[in-house]
């Protein structure tokens, strides 16, 4: 859109260009059979054509490219290129001209001119021609600011400014979402899986060059998106990594804690920042976008005081048969705790050894390894519950049950169990 100021005689003409890809041109085949009326005149027009494919005239793609007709669309991520041109239409010589381009947006104003410096004249039927180029990373409404300073030859100094507004719209929409990891021995690594859906909100279709998570100091990150056949990683969406307009995606990545931060246990807890995406695509004739979220965070799931988790289990154990497993407690607190361990055993699960005893003290973040032996009288999927610690300190005693699960089988044949 071009909003001018009042109406006056200027010297100078000021176009503005934006500069984009061209298209694919397309034409509309019109065919009949041959013992219609018009019979061959058809087909005889499309092999004249020019812009038509020879050997394949009723395809609508063809060999020809087409400019742009209109301004178009501008989407976040994209940069933004623009032809500026100040022509002088007059038969007088003009002299210190200053042409400047900002880009207003609703945060803050840009200056996008390649140069500050005045042009010393500007001969009839000459013309100062720049480019300006700008990655966009707003959306919304913006306004850019041509402004134009000259003096004529007798010495009059003349200034006139033109507005061009656009709207810079959302390519993509991505939602995440973060899942703790639940099983028995990764739990100890506190890993997170994150799950990144992205969706193609425009009218194109888009080529994924890049989808990539940036974790923070915090983690390392690794990409579960490819599969491996042999010495080769595939891509689990194909060779061919397009995205069609409307079309929704989903990047999944596993997040582990350094050595140095998952050693200490109060330092992930509450909301801490796991790192961001980088997204890279590109569209019509490779014209390249470029997207980064903010800082993703997420809340760390809270283990209280104490945090009981399993070091080591077997998958599968024997009915009736003793089986031992390590447990990992960590001190949570910023306390120092002096634990009791007490065992309670269970319809299915009997814990072997002595329940009530001293475990000793335990200072802040410091953990220490349990090994622990128990049976199973039930065959099945087994549920391990019925650990209780208890802080003699405060006199509170921390309830563990559903630690984990064990598959029961009998080591016999079925008619003896």
């Amino acid at each position: 859109m071009d909003v001018n100021q009042a109406k006056q005689e200027h010297l100078l003409a000021l176009k503005v260009m934006r500069l984009t890809k061209p298209t694919l041109f397309t034409n509309l085949p019109v065919t009949c059979e041959d013992r219609d009326l018009p019979g061959d005149l058809f087909s005889q027009l499309m092999r004249e054509d020019p812009s038509t494919i020879k050997g394949a005239e009723t395809l609508m793609l063809g060999e020809m490219l087409t400019l742009p007709q209109n301004f178009g669309n501008i989407f976040l991520g994209e940069t933004f290129s623009s032809y500026i041109s100040v022509h002088n239409d007059s038969n007088q010589v003009v002299k210190d001209i200053l042409v400047k381009a900002d880009l207003q947006t609703s945060s803050q104003r840009l200056n996008l001119s390649a140069s500050n410096s005045a042009v010393a004249e500007l001969k009839p039927e000459c013309c100062i021609d720049d480019v300006i180029h700008h990655e966009v990373k707003e959306i919304g409404t913006h306004i850019l600011v041509c402004a134009v300073s000259y003096t004529t030859q007798y010495g009059e100094k003349l200034y006139f400014r033109k507005f061009f507004k656009f709207q810079v719209l959302k390519p993509l929409d991505v939602k995440t979402k973060f899942y703790n990891a639940e099983s028995d021995l990764s739990s100890v690594t506190d890993e997170v899986f994150l799950e990144a859906q992205i969706q193609n909100i425009t009218t194109s279709p888009m080529f994924m060059e890049k989808v990539s998570l940036e974790p923070s100091m915090m983690y390392n990150v690794t990409e579960l998106n490819t599969v491996t056949h042999g010495d080769q990683g595939e891509s689990t969406f194909g060779k061919m990594s397009y995205l069609q307009p409307m079309d929704t995606r989903q990047y999944l990545y596993c997040l582990k804690p350094k050595p140095e931060y998952a050693e200490k246990a109060g330092v992930i807890k509450g909301v801490t920042v796991i790192g961001k995406l980088d997204i890279v695509w590109k569209t019509n004739l490779g014209e390249r976008g470029r997207l980064q979220t903010s800082q993703l965070q997420r809340m760390a799931p809270g283990y209280g005081d104490i945090r009981l988790s399993l070091e080591t289990i077997p998958d599968t154990v024997n009915l009736e048969e003793p089986f031992d497993i390590t447990c990992k407690i960590t001190n949570c607190s910023e306390r120092t705790m002096d634990l009791v361990l007490e065992m309670c055993n269970t319809r299915s699960v009997h814990w072997c050894g002595v329940s009530g005893r001293q475990l000793g003290k335990l200072s802040p973040a410091a953990f220490l390894s349990l090994p622990l032996t128990l049976l199973s009288s039930v065959q099945g999927l087994q549920s391990i519950s019925g650990l209780r610690l208890t802080d003699t300190f405060l006199k509170r005693t921390y309830e563990y049950d559903d630690i984990a699960q064990v598959c029961v089988v009998c080591p016999f044949t079925s008619n003896e169990c």
